[in-house]
């Protein structure tokens, strides 16, 4: 077995890049014509039922705003009932034939199995896109937390959060053909300083939907979000020490819009939405950014210095410590 496997060595890294040169040129082809003939044939989602957690604000809210504009049937999901009111209001407006509100936390499965049986048995009797885009973010060394307990409702909410809905909504997606749609992050693929948990929960949820594509069979389809910096409410606000003290958050701010191209999150659901009627398996926003993941394979050790050289040589170094942790 050990001759095997040198053998296997050797002779493994040039076959694959033989495959892959072999493989690649018609692999794009292929997919070139199909984004385009994609193009002609977007799902209509006019009368459809479309289910959005962390609805109340930012890419959730715009997402809304989105379907609303397609003629689809809202059941938004948060735990901000004044917030929600509001993006209910606008999307009335957009189009959307009739918007259902549900105030519940995505970090309790009990919530999840409520909201999602509340939409289909009491409202709509159907389901066609589930929306999974609740999260919270954890900026700040894990090597300062002060209890490392605290971070649990991150994993919580951003992975158990987007799981159990889907799983519950899975019977009635499959009657419909439907679609689920999880927000992940760039950071699911690739590295950014100060974000360890988070990057792990989102890892976490990306493996998941992964895997689960396969199980679904291509009863449910399975869309792929991984947003980059965006400008929303966590960029924005102010951050949570792991300590519980508030800091201000401007330096992390300029950190993000000095080194990153910030999308805006009107762009970034459109963006969402359009992906999703079009079928992509993912969305990654901005499009451009997937170098960085196709980096971080090939080249992680690349990465990993120019993250540091980035981050740690900048003027503009938050304090140790800070943490944002927010649910929207």
């Amino acid at each position: 077995m050990d001759l095997i496997h040198k053998v296997m060595n050797w002779v493994m890294p040039p076959l694959t890049l033989i495959l892959l040169c072999l493989i690649l040129p018609p692999l794009f082809i292929f997919r070139f014509i199909r984004a385009i003939v994609a193009s002609f044939t977007m799902e209509n989602m006019a009368g459809k039922v479309v289910l959005i957690t962390g609805a109340s604000s930012a890419i959730g809210e715009h997402i809304a705003y989105e379907y609303a504009k397609r003629g689809a049937y809202l059941v938004l999901v948060a735990t901000r009932e004044d917030c929600l009111g509001k993006v209910a209001g606008r999307a009335r407006q957009l189009g959307s034939p009739d918007v259902v509100l549900i105030c519940a936390d995505v970090s309790q499965i009990k919530e999840c199995k409520r909201f999602v049986e509340e939409a289909v048995n009491h409202h709509f009797g159907r389901l066609d896109h589930l929306v999974c885009n609740t999260g919270t973010e954890s900026f700040g060394l894990f090597e300062d937390a002060a209890d490392v307990a605290k971070f649990a409702p991150v994993m919580d909410v951003n992975f158990w959060g987007s799981v159990a809905p889907a799983c519950f909504a899975i019977p009635h997606l499959r009657k419909s053909r439907g679609r689920i749609v999880v927000n992940a992050s760039v950071l699911g693929w690739t590295v950014s300083p100060w974000a360890s948990v988070y990057g792990a929960t989102k890892a976490a949820l990306v493996n998941f939907y992964e895997t689960f594509r396969i199980d679904l069979k291509q009863e449910v389809k399975i869309t792929t979000v991984a947003p980059a910096f965006i400008e929303a409410e966590m960029l924005q606000e102010k951050h949570s020490s792991n300590t519980g003290d508030i800091v201000a958050d401007e330096k992390m701010r300029k950190i993000m819009v000095s080194l990153f191209a910030v999308r805006s999150s009107e762009e970034c659901a459109k963006a969402i939405v359009n992906g999703a009627c079009r079928g992509d398996r993912y969305v990654i926003e901005p499009p451009w950014y997937k170098v960085f993941i196709l980096f971080q394979f090939v080249c992680p050790g690349l990465v990993q210095w120019c993250a540091h050289w980035l981050f740690t040589t900048s003027d503009q170094v938050p304090p140790r410590g800070c943490c944002k942790k927010r649910m929207f």
